[in-house]
């Protein structure tokens, strides 16, 4: 006669919850990881946009000097300070505007009118409208500058555009979050429901609730980060696998925040199947045994 196998007392398939825990957090991840990557574009785009510092016409030298290292002072200029100020004379202007255009106005003018100037770029934080708009009237009262300009509509828009794909993606999120909690809850009480008459056997036989409860919720803790870490694995996968075959991509690599992200997905497994568990357990501790059939 066949031996029967004895149930262990926590116990439940492993490749079906591990797999869905992984499937969900992996969802949850992705949305995550374009959040990331949408955060690292538009600080991208940001830190090329340059604010223009026309001179008055006549300043002197030492005039000029002065005002450049005033202006490396500054604490919303991009680090490192000396890289991120650009002098441009109006000579060399006037020959990029011959490069560009193919006239010389100089030649009907009889005068170059453009100004010295110099250009800037912005520490993350001070390339909103609102900041941009603040050092240039901080600028523009200094008695060197003639006229401060940078691209307003370009400013706005990014700010704009990245406002409504911040709450699109952060709504998203919060619904994919209670979508995962249901989904890896289901999965554990379809796997504990296989146990529910082990676990009134304990009952009878004198077990307190936390005894019994103890395995169920160590190896669900245990599924949980299994579950985490195998969707963090896939989700790196995929991220190298686009970074490879994608030109371009490579900068928006963010090591620190995706760090961050594969925590918060184990974490995530770990805390949803911890609780799942312990109120699923609980459910079938709580039942009659008419209930259980």
């Amino acid at each position: 006669m066949a031996k029967t196998e004895k149930k262990k007392l926590g116990s439940y398939p492993l490749l079906s919850v591990v797999f869905s825990t992984a499937l969900a957090l992996f969802i949850v991840g992705l949305l995550g990881l374009s959040y990331i990557q949408t955060i690292k574009l538009s600080a991208k785009i940001k830190s090329k946009l340059e604010v223009q510092v026309f001179l008055n016409k006549g300043i002197k030298q030492a005039k000029t000097t002065q005002f450049k290292r005033e202006l490396a002072l500054q604490p919303y200029l991009l680090d490192p300070a000396a890289e991120n100020i650009k002098f441009i004379s109006k000579e060399e202007a006037a020959k990029t505007f011959l490069s560009d255009t193919g006239e010389d106005f100089s030649a009907f003018l009889g005068d170059n009118p453009l100004h010295d100037a110099f250009t800037i770029r912005l520490k993350e934080g001070y390339q909103n409208a609102d900041s941009l708009a603040m050092i240039k009237a901080k600028l523009s009262k200094n008695p060197s500058v003639f006229e401060v300009t940078y691209v307003k509509n370009l400013a706005d828009q990014i700010q704009e555009n990245f406002a409504k794909v911040s709450v699109i993606l952060i709504g998203l999120a919060l619904l994919l979050f209670v979508v995962v909690s249901i989904l890896i809850n289901n999965t554990i009480k379809l796997a504990l429901f296989s146990q529910r008459f082990l676990i009134r056997s304990m009952q009878l036989v004198g077990a307190t609730n936390q005894f019994i409860q103890k395995p169920f919720i160590l190896r669900s803790v245990w599924h949980g980060l299994l579950g985490g870490l195998v969707a963090s694995a896939a989700l790196l996968g995929l991220l190298y696998y686009a970074i490879y075959n994608i030109d371009g991509l490579s900068t928006l690599y963010a090591p620190k925040e995706i760090g961050i992200l594969i925590g918060l997905m184990c974490s995530m497994g770990i805390l949803v199947s911890f609780f799942s568990t312990k109120r699923s357990v609980k459910k079938y501790l709580g039942m009659s045994l008419n209930e259980l059939y």
